[in-house]
């Protein structure tokens, strides 16, 4: 099995991505929004095929990165029945198994943290994706996201410690530069859940953490209900559907998405005239307007039908919607991927 573990140092949250060396299918779990660029940099670089998506709850801290990898490389958004996430494919509860090639996580829900919190085991029971219900020596609050501590303390007892001491445990995130630890460590040495602790005392050690309101709630709730999904501004979220945008502000939609609503928008393929033609052919109905002169060109274009450039991988097109929203555009996006996607999906194209 191919596996890394990814850290981003702002919200300190470790992203997991888990693979078949045969198939090269793979699970991302807890991904981040701000790092959706690396992360599809090394799927592409192992040569990894995005199958799933998996979220251990609706995080408070960060906005997932879900939705703009889905928008990239495809994969079904898969996270906890009790959450609010519309945009979601897979519903998670209880026994339900995720699989990637010969990768199989077996699903615990583990609320307490939050009512929607899941655990992802192996299928060899030797290792744990916990989230935030059980840190390296501590756990998630249970003060916000109907948590309850009650809930939290059973949910480790009975979905987690159940594994055998060496599983080793990979939590959604630590601040002290720890990467794992095992259930028998947690067992032993978790100040808040040890096993010499009581459930009353661990609902008295977290009824009086103090701790501050979390400084990003307010945004990354909402964001992570809509899967990491950020609709541009000004946009009419029935007709456009959901759109993101990358790290670096680029908006986006995805080649399925273009191919299912080709003949309600303005299709503009921004490569060169032989590339327009070549092998990759382009999609029916595109206007061919170069890179180089696009601007004046969009000088003569309604503002009032969506606009989606494409280009050969995604990278000119990127450059072409930024551009055409600083001339005011509000409905514009670049086709993610360009037209080595939309081959590599068999879309349908015109030589």
């Amino acid at each position: 099995m191919i596996f890394r573990q990814l850290f981003d140092a702002q919200s300190s949250t470790y992203t997991y991505i888990l693979a078949d060396e045969a198939t090269r299918d793979a699970i991302i779990i807890d991904p981040v929004h701000g790092q959706a660029d690396r992360d599809q940099q090394l799927l592409a670089e192992l040569g990894l095929n995005l199958k799933v998506i998996a979220e251990t709850h609706v995080h408070a801290d960060h906005v997932t990165g879900a939705g703009v990898l889905k928008t990239r490389l495809g994969g079904a958004l898969a996270v906890s029945r009790h959450a609010h996430a519309p945009a979601a494919d897979l519903r998670l509860a209880d026994g339900d198994v995720l699989e990637a090639g010969s990768v199989r996580l077996m699903v615990r829900e583990t609320p307490g943290h939050t009512n929607c919190s899941v655990t992802f085991v192996t299928e060899d029971r030797k290792m744990a994706f916990t989230g935030d219900t059980l840190l390296i020596r501590g756990c998630g609050r249970t003060d916000f996201q109907q948590g309850d501590a009650k809930t939290l303390f059973r949910s480790v007892h009975e979905k987690i410690f159940t594994l055998d001491d060496d599983a080793v445990i990979y939590p959604g995130h630590d601040y002290k530069g720890r990467t794992t630890s095992t259930v028998g460590e947690e067992k032993a040495h978790n100040p808040r859940l040890m096993l010499t602790r009581s459930l009353d005392e661990f609902v008295e050690i977290m009824e009086n953490l103090g701790l501050p309101y979390p400084k990003l709630i307010d945004e990354a709730v909402p964001g992570n209900q809509k899967s990491g999904y950020v609709l541009v501004p000004g946009m009419d979220e029935s007709a456009w559907t959901l759109m993101s945008r990358t790290a670096s502000g680029i908006p986006e939609v995805s080649a399925e998405w273009l191919n299912a609503h080709s003949d309600t928008v303005h299709v503009v393929d921004v490569r060169e005239p032989e590339e327009f033609v070549g092998p990759l052919a382009h999609v029916k109905g595109a206007q061919l307007v170069p890179l180089a002169g696009l601007e004046q060109e969009a000088l003569a274009w309604s503002h009032d039908k969506p606009l989606v450039l494409v280009c050969r991988s995604g990278g000119r097109s990127g450059n072409g919607a930024m551009a055409l929203e600083r001339l005011g555009f509000k409905r514009v996006a670049s086709m993610a991927g360009g037209m080595l996607r939309w081959n590599r999906l068999d879309l349908p194209r015109v030589a």
